[in-house]
């Protein structure tokens, strides 16, 4: 029974579900990777004003996500519960992306609140977008090795395009700004070219991936939702154990790789010492992110989810401190480093598929299934890393003796290497500490599955 429910996950849908990674990298890999040397090098941002943008805007994430993640939960529409949003927001989340990253004629506290107001739509259009995307797949697949599957297409998609974008963003950037360094120009144009982008992946993930679990399935869950106060919905989630400890698990690990993201321009331009270079480290950690997602069905079965994300984690932990430790002008050495760190960044498709699982444990525990909210607690967890990252990345940055587009000191260079390799390493590892409590393996997940249908059985 379990493999036809598999099978029922189609290539249509499958290769539909991976192309919305696509639209969600087009959308978030220039403030990734960009934001934070836009804000300081482009729009001229003191390190400070760029910690309060960030502290703001995940101050207000922290009331914003959640709330998407209910109203998700309790969407019913002909199109289902997730796919309106994927359908209608994708637009306006365009339009903010393009926002962020356009050098208004303004100075001082106006500026820096017109950076925060952009920046902050951009976060909350985001959220939209992503909750339901993310949702989806708990109501495409009833089953966890089905839900697994989805996700390794999505990581594929998601490595296939950070290959392309690591390959043509800064290119971009410097064709558009006509110059051999970034401009504000380049920044802008290359931001139009991929926020048109988002709009057509997201769609066709609205036509291939139809919603079977949703409420017009099943109104009688639906109806006993809708009921349900914000607070009691929060309450099931912090009941939750296993998602708890997910969460606490993406809140340490993103801190420390997109704390790395967010700074390894800096580490490429300034301690490598070239432009150029950005676009080829970024290309061969994405083939290896590439690599890695092709393994996770084959490792998970033989490992278990745990196991793996934890052996994964193990990899990037061991990358960071050897990048650190040998010269950064050994380019073959770069590469070898950076390909194996991609592959470790392949545990994100691990993670996601042992969320949904705690989902359905979460269902059986407590008779809610409350799927939009726990995307958006992970959404939450992802955007106050970010905040984190911006926050004392900056200020670590500033710490080193950086100055913007300069010829760094050596101290600085050095205290560049160690915020960018050392710190996110030990984030890392302090990350791992959750996933020993973790306990939904394979056996465990097969018993809640049989649970959840007699239960489902026994109340239509």
């Amino acid at each position: 029974m379990n493999e036809k429910k598999i099978n029922d996950v189609n290539t249509k849908t499958l290769v539909g579900y991976s192309l919305g990674e696509l639209g969600n990298q087009c959308s978030w890999y220039m403030i990734n990777s960009y934001l934070m040397i836009f804000y300081t090098d482009i729009v001229g941002l003191a390190a400070g004003t760029i910690s309060l943008i960030m502290l703001v805007a995940r101050v207000w994430d922290a009331v914003n996500d959640p709330m998407m993640g209910m109203i998700c939960d309790r969407t019913n529409t002909k199109y289902g519960r997730f796919r309106p949003y994927i359908m209608f927001a994708p637009p306006f989340l365009a339009i903010f992306n393009i926002l962020t990253f356009t050098v208004f004629p303004l100075q001082g506290v106006t500026k820096a609140l017109v950076c925060l107001v952009c920046y902050v739509g951009t976060g909350m259009l985001y959220t939209v977008v992503y909750t339901a995307y993310a949702s989806l797949v708990n109501v495409i697949s009833n089953t966890s090795e089905g839900r697994l599957k989805l996700y390794a297409g999505r990581n594929f998609g998601n490595a296939a395009s950070q290959i392309i974008l690591s390959a043509i963003v800064m290119p971009l950037i410097l064709y558009f700004g006509q110059s051999d360094v970034a401009t504000a120009k380049g920044y802008f144009w290359t931001a139009i070219v991929l926020s048109i982008a988002i709009m057509p992946f997201f769609w066709i993930v609205a036509i291939c991936c139809k919603e079977k679990y949703t409420p017009q399935y099943m109104p009688q869950a639906a109806a006993t939702e809708q009921k349900r106060s914000i607070g009691e919905s929060i309450r099931t989630i912090l009941k939750n154990d296993q998602l708890v400890l997910i969460v606490i698990n993406t809140l340490g690990g993103t801190i420390g790789i997109m704390g790395r993201m967010s700074l390894l321009a800096y580490y490429v331009i300034y301690v490598v010492g070239s432009y150029t270079m950005i676009a080829p480290i970024y290309v061969i950690m994405n083939i290896g992110n590439l690599f890695g997602s092709l393994l996770i069905p084959r490792m998970t079965r033989t490992f278990g989810k745990r196991n793996y994300a934890f052996g994964l984690n193990i990899l990037m932990i061991v990358s960071f401190v050897l990048m650190y430790m040998f010269p950064a002008n050994n380019i073959m050495y770069l590469g070898i480093m950076s390909f194996l760190i991609g592959i470790s960044n392949s545990a994100q498709g691990v993670v996601h598929g042992m969320v949904s699982d705690a989902i359905d444990y979460g269902d059986l525990k407590t008779g809610h299934k409350e799927v939009g909210l726990a995307f958006s607690f992970l959404s939450l967890a992802v955007k106050i890393s970010t905040a984190v990252c911006g926050t004392a990345g900056v200020l670590l940055l500033a710490a080193t003796g950086y100055v913007a587009n300069a010829q760094q000191t050596p101290a600085a260079m050095n205290g560049i290497n160690l915020v960018v390799n050392i710190i996110p390493a030990v984030c890392v590892a302090v990350s791992l500490i959750p996933l020993l409590f973790y306990k939904l393996n394979d056996e465990r997940m097969a018993e809640i599955t049989r649970q959840l249908e007699e239960r489902n059985r026994v109340e239509a």
